[in-house]
């Protein structure tokens, strides 16, 4: 599961993970945009804030399938030099994953693991930037990237120096 580039966003436009990111920076003034949002976008973007801010404790607190790979590892996909660790909220999202990679018939192995587990200990472990991705090719799927306030500190993407 590489990606090949085809993601990769033309020069000066942001990358998904760029703006997920903006979700999880506190609102403090002294460090916004030279530009300020307009009132009503301001208030769409503090309320997907606050979803996302209980959507990651909820995910924190839930037990979720991590499906194994043939060597015994957790399962994980790379796409523009991240690291996703695959994790599902229950068997059918993970059999409709298994299916999607055109590998239903095989037995999948998974254990179960805290979503906090899995953010505060496993992401840290793995090399380079790191996240979660929860379901992932549903179309509700939730990732949880590699930034400040999601994982631990010293494991985060610095954005400031590449947005």
């Amino acid at each position: 599961m590489t990606d090949h580039g085809d993601d990769i966003p033309e020069p000066g436009r942001r990358s998904r993970l760029a703006d997920l990111a903006d979700w999880t920076v506190s609102e403090d003034p002294a460090k916004a945009a030279p530009t300020a949002p307009e009132p009503e976008s301001a208030g769409a973007l503090s309320s997907a804030r606050r979803e996302f801010a209980i959507l990651l404790g909820e995910f924190r607190r839930t037990a979720v399938l991590v499906p194994f790979d043939a060597y015994g590892s957790l399962w994980t996909a790379d796409q523009n030099g991240v690291r996703w660790i695959c994790a599902f909220s229950n068997e059918k999202a993970l059999a409709r994953f298994a299916q999607a990679q055109g590998d239903s018939r095989r037995e999948w192995t998974y254990r179960t693991i805290l979503g906090a587990r899995l953010l505060d200990v496993m992401v840290p472990v793995l090399p380079g930037p790191a996240g979660v991705a929860l379901d992932a090719g549903s179309t509700d799927g939730v990732l949880f990237p590699p930034v400040a306030g999601i994982v631990p500190a010293h494991v985060a993407v610095d954005l400031g120096e590449t947005g």
